[in-house]
């Protein structure tokens, strides 16, 4: 067992938590009266005049791939000059957007902009652990609002199967993955969810130099779960949501949906349960499994 039960339990919840959340965002981007109307899936607008990728739905993933590249080689060559903190402003723009799309799904803008404004500050400079896993809940939602309208289910599962080659490229070869999260880490500015051994007050405290750190995996003080696993497993739900919400209710699409969340969680279960301590896994190839079972359960059960 990579971690003890308790941190298990605990990650797999909020990995969960994040994904119905994150789908609830999504499903508040649909307008559904449009949608029933014309037969077709229609997103309303992103706040604040904010554009989403003009590209083809079945193609989007080849962009998608490209765009994650270029950005992990930007922030690899950004932490090699850390001392600008320029990746630190890039981290907090990347987090202030992408809560701010997600709370504006359920209240007004100028509030929601303020709110996501003092968390990103807040996640930025003062983090705890209660903050960081919090924020991390709400801002794949934000994600899975700007890229689920402009992906379809072919592109969907083309992006699982080659994020998940890149995640075993990542982490067990070139292992600039492991390179990121160990600097992330050290730095408690985390893209993903985070759980200390022991809490200090709630603060997340830097792990020793001396100590492994575990970037999707876990280590004897720290146990973490990478963005892009609570992402992409969202985004591939958000497209089969979109397809439901044609044939159904909306809150029948919307608990339909969630059963490949279910499956996921149980994906993450099962590394976490089966892995080893200090040893670092790609995850995705895991969730990608469990989407995969998770969305043959939505078509055989309904």
């Amino acid at each position: 067992m990579k971690h003890t039960l308790k941190i298990t339990l605990l990650l797999a919840l909020i990995f969960i938590i994040a994904q119905v959340v994150g789908l609830a965002v999504t499903n508040e981007y649909i307008d559904h009266k449009t949608t029933a109307e014309t037969g077709d899936v229609v997103f309303e607008a992103l706040p604040y005049n904010l554009e989403r990728p003009q590209v083809d739905e079945s193609t989007s993933y080849v962009w998608i791939i490209g765009a994650i590249i270029i950005g992990t080689l930007l922030l690899l060559l950004l932490i090699k000059y850390r001392k600008m903190n320029l990746w630190k402003l890039w981290f907090f723009l990347a987090v202030f957007f992408t809560m701010a799309i997600a709370f504006a799904a359920f209240m007004n803008q100028i509030a929601a902009v303020v709110l996501a404004l003092i968390l990103a500050i807040t996640k930025i400079y003062k983090p705890t652990t209660i903050l960081q896993n919090l924020s991390e809940v709400f801002i794949y939602g934000g994600l899975a609002a700007i890229f689920v309208p402009v992906i379809n289910i072919f592109a969907a599962f083309m992006l699982l199967l080659l994020i998940s080659i890149y995640d075993i490229i990542a982490v067990r070869h070139t292992k600039h993955m492991v390179k990121l999260a160990k600097f992330q880490t050290k730095s408690k500015v985390f893209a993903g969810l985070l759980i200390p051994y022991s809490w200090k007050k709630g603060k997340i405290e830097s792990v020793p130099a001396n100590k492994k750190s575990e970037g999707k995996k876990s280590t004897s003080a720290i146990a973490v779960l990478g963005g892009g696993d609570i992402g992409f497993p969202l985004i591939f739900a958000g497209v089969v949501m979109k397809g439901l919400m044609l044939e159904n209710t909306e809150l029948i699409g919307f608990l339909k949906t969630l059963i490949i969340p279910l499956f996921t969680s149980i994906a993450l279960l099962y590394l976490l349960l089966k892995g080893k301590k200090d040893k670092f896994y790609p995850a995705m190839p895991y969730l990608t499994v469990g989407c995969v079972i998770g969305y043959l359960a939505v078509l055989l059960v309904f």
